[in-house]
């Protein structure tokens, strides 16, 4: 039978069944801020899963508390909301879908995602309710505590950031607030990030290789969490979604922010022949190699609009 997590020697992030787990790093990734200790609920039917996360993330240095079902996590987090929730997808009666969903609704609160492995579908999902990100079981403990401290420094408010403005866009990184228009944008932990770093480095194309090594902090992950993230960012901040001005797909490469778009908008001929738009409209992703990509399954990768990248 499978393993939820990975035993010694089961790949390259591979934990031991038992032992110590890391101590803290002494950066402060298991504090919310002003020394507080941050809280992280664990969300699991497994015993055997949420007694070996529970326990790294103890012993990482984390308050963590449990629940066995989706209504047991929502009365766990009336009682204390976390800081971070990391749910499991399927769950008895109320799946994690649902349960991401009512708690975003209550308030907003990062969420880790635990998913089988190959099931691409669901992973999409996870990311569409608002999940910041995703592990897929077997997954190694070391490595879900370290997606929990990235997730969680990037939550903190930053002492020294000045507010950004441009193409209609305001987004303060110490309030972790943005807007479009005066309208505030109900953007996710990772869509935020991504906003902010594209208004930091306007005009310049950057992989998907890239976006995932400088916003996240990851050297390894699948490339099509940042099509997710882009193609949820864009239905937020773009007028016009299925034709993206503001984050342009670059073919053979990845994305551009055009801070310009806004005023060039604003004068565009609304008589264009659309028929001559041809790709520009951004409905299909490129990979930033130019290459098919492949899901973990081994099933091509999907675009943002559903559709299937094939080679010419």
């Amino acid at each position: 039978m499978q393993q939820p997590y990975e035993s010694a020697g089961a790949g390259p992030h591979a934990a031991p069944r038992a032992g110590p787990a890391p101590a803290p790093s002494g950066n402060g990734q298991a504090t919310r801020g002003h020394g507080e200790t941050a809280r992280v609920l664990v969300v699991d039917d497994d015993p055997t899963v949420a007694e070996v996360v529970s326990g790294y993330l103890d012993r990482a240095g984390y308050v963590v508390d449990r629940a066995a079902d989706g209504p047991a996590a929502l009365a766990r987090a009336a009682a204390h909301w976390p800081d971070l929730v990391v749910l499991d997808l399927m769950l008895p009666g109320m799946d994690g879908l649902e349960v991401c969903r009512r708690l975003r609704g209550r308030g907003p609160v990062p969420v880790i995602m635990l998913t089988a492995r190959g099931d691409e579908d669901d992973r999409i999902l996870g990311l569409e309710v608002g999940a910041d990100d995703y592990v897929t079981k077997p997954f190694s403990p070391r490595e879900l505590v370290l997606r929990v401290e990235s997730v969680l420094r990037r939550t903190r408010p930053v002492t020294v950031a000045h507010p950004l403005h441009t193409a209609g866009l305001t987004l303060d990184p110490a309030a972790r607030r943005a807007t479009k228009n005066g309208t505030e944008l109900a953007l996710t932990v990772r869509e935020f990030d991504l906003l902010a770093f594209f208004l930091r480095h306007p005009g310049r194309a950057y992989g998907r290789e890239d976006l995932m090594r400088e916003v996240w902090g990851w050297d390894f992950g699948d490339l099509s969490t940042v099509t997710v993230h882009v193609r949820r960012l864009r239905g937020k901040i773009e007028d016009d979604p299925a034709r993206p001005r503001l984050i342009q797909t670059v073919w053979g490469v990845g994305y551009r922010f055009d801070a310009t778009a806004g005023s060039r908008d604003e004068s565009r001929d609304e008589s264009r022949d659309e028929s001559l738009e041809g790709p520009l409209d951004g409905s299909l992703d490129a990979a930033s190699d130019g290459s098919l990509d492949v899901a973990p399954d081994g099933s091509p990768d999907a675009t943002p609009d559903g559709e299937t990248r094939s080679r010419p």
